[in-house]
């Protein structure tokens, strides 16, 4: 079978890991509980920052949110390897811009995550995924993001959201934690 992972709040906790950042860069304290009340993407926001600020935050400190300690999601490598160990495909789809794809595959390999050269595709728009997901034939998509997600909805492929607190409104089958991904299968 082929599965298809989105990356940043799907595999990898991206998010929480630049709200440490912000907390630190910006001298506050602001607690994760302000973290798991947002019920949308950005994290600005606890902060006092304006989205426009909050946008350039992000920008300025992009390095160092995707290739610094951001730690994947309990149980997202061993599954993954273990998918690849069952003899299925794993492809990764991420909207990350163009010019993070070889350091964001070389990031994941670090990470002990499988990765093949040909299953690996970056630098496209949050609303492009579809037509990747739809010419790769997946038999399984897992993302974060609403508007990604609900694009998918006809197509012939089992698609789960990976459950995040902005995503609690859509009515689709959810991934808690990866190690249910094997159950399942099973």
């Amino acid at each position: 079978m082929k599965f298809g992972f989105d990356i940043d709040d799907t595999l990898i906790n991206l998010r929480e890991h630049a709200f440490h950042l912000y907390n630190k860069k910006l001298n506050q304290q602001v607690g994760l509980e302000h973290f798991h009340a947002l019920t949308g993407i950005p994290i600005h926001e606890p902060f006092g920052l304006t989205k426009e600020e909050g946008g350039q935050m992000w920008h300025n400190n992009r390095e160092e949110i995707y290739y610094s300690a951001c730690p994947p999601f309990p149980d997202a490598i061993e599954v993954l390897q273990e998918l690849v160990r069952r003899g299925h495909e794993v492809y990764y789809i991420t909207a990350r811009p163009a010019d993070h794809c070889e350091r964001t595959k070389e990031w994941l390999i670090q990470a002990g995550f499988p990765v093949h050269k040909d299953r690996f595709y970056c630098g496209m728009g949050d609303t492009e995924k579809i037509h990747i997901i739809k010419k790769l034939e997946l038999d399984y998509y897992f993302d974060d993001k609403p508007a990604v997600l609900e694009t998918l909805t006809e197509l012939p492929l089992q698609v789960y959201v990976k459950d995040n607190s902005y995503n609690k409104h859509l009515e689709m089958p959810r991934i808690m934690m990866w190690n249910e991904l094997l159950a399942i299968l099973d």
